[in-house]
């Protein structure tokens, strides 16, 4: 492998990483692991050389080095938005005089085979992706539960719980990220019950990269765009009518202030996701400022004593270093 090649990769990994440790701890702001500050000392020293510049020529290095250090240095100073760091569209090669873009997703790839899972791996982040592997059914259903990812990439057959059951218990739980199942069995029928089972779409081994590859964008893309807003949420017995504007716990109706039902809608909105008090800040109090309050924290403890009041599991979460989170839990 040439020296260009792989200090590509070493960055690329370094900053894989990074964004992906942002999303599972919010307290890096205060106090950023070491791999933050080797990832923009490694770019401002690769942008200074005249080989990696942005001047580089077709044929040399190909991998911009300003766009890596500026998104490092993005994720350093505003962890509180690793959502919209990934949204950029960085700019990555050149090559041939052309520019190539990309937008990043968050894929977890489920899969029991190591060899399979690291090549699977290793492809989607050398285009450009943020990928995570899971090597049994148990440890990708948690990881799909905490973690906010574009897609899911599932084996069919896997230790400890099977893709099906995988992607059905996560169906329960009102967690909609799209899945596509990978699977030796490919007949019309085991297709069939794959779609059945929650998945959203199904492709049959051996497969080319290429075809994953676009399935995937394809299901990303199907997410992101336009599509109208359910107007009702449920959450295990706790409901919430929108247009109502009534809520139920059990079939009993509750009481809520303004404040608090457009905190409980926003958060039965993304059930099954961690949320900021970031997020809250901007969506529910119209914030783009941290006014250095305990709003959110007296707002949280008022809709738990309503909603939470007399069960023995919560469904309203506190996810120490992160946020929020709203779900029904697992028995």
């Amino acid at each position: 492998m040439s020296p260009c090649r792989s200090a590509r990769l070493d960055l690329g990994a370094a900053i894989s990483s990074l964004a992906t440790g942002v999303r599972q701890d919010a307290t890096w702001s205060a106090n950023p692991p070491p791999i933050v500050f080797a990832a923009i000392e490694q770019g401002e020293r690769r942008a200074s050389s005249p080989h990696f510049g942005p001047g580089a020529a077709a044929g040399q290095c190909l991998w911009r080095w300003p766009a890596a250090f500026i998104f490092a240095r993005q994720v350093l100073f505003f962890p509180h938005r690793p959502s919209t760091l990934l949204e950029w569209r960085c700019e990555l090669f050149q090559s041939g005089g052309r520019k190539r873009y990309m937008g990043s997703m968050r894929i977890l790839i489920i899969e029991d085979d190591k060899e399979a899972s690291a090549y699977l791996v290793k492809a989607f982040r050398e285009q450009g992706h943020l990928a995570e592997p899971a090597l049994d059914g148990l440890e990708g259903y948690a990881a799909a539960r905490e973690g906010q990812y574009d897609v899911l990439i599932v084996d069919r057959m896997l230790p400890r719980l099977d893709g099906l059951s995988l992607i059905s218990g996560l169906r329960e739980q009102s967690i909609e990220t799209p899945a596509l199942i990978l699977s030796a069995l490919g007949q019309v029928d085991d297709r069939v019950k794959g779609l059945r089972a929650g998945g959203d779409d199904y492709l049959a081994k051996p497969y080319a990269f290429s075809e994953l590859l676009a399935r995937v964008e394809a299901l990303a893309r199907r997410r992101s765009g336009p599509r109208g807003e359910s107007t009702a949420y449920r959450v295990g017995d706790l409901e919430l009518d929108r247009l109502s504007h009534e809520v139920t716990v059990a079939g009993k109706e509750i009481t809520l202030q303004p404040r608090e039902f457009r905190l409980l809608e926003y958060l039965m909105k993304h059930a099954g996701q961690v949320v900021t008090r970031t997020m809250l800040l901007e969506n529910v109090w119209d914030y783009h400022f941290d006014p250095q309050t305990n709003v959110i924290d007296v707002h949280i403890s008022r809709l738990r004593a309503k909603i939470d009041k007399g069960r023995e599991t919560p469904l309203l979460h506190t996810i120490r270093g992160a946020g929020y989170m709203i779900r029904e839990s697992v028995r």
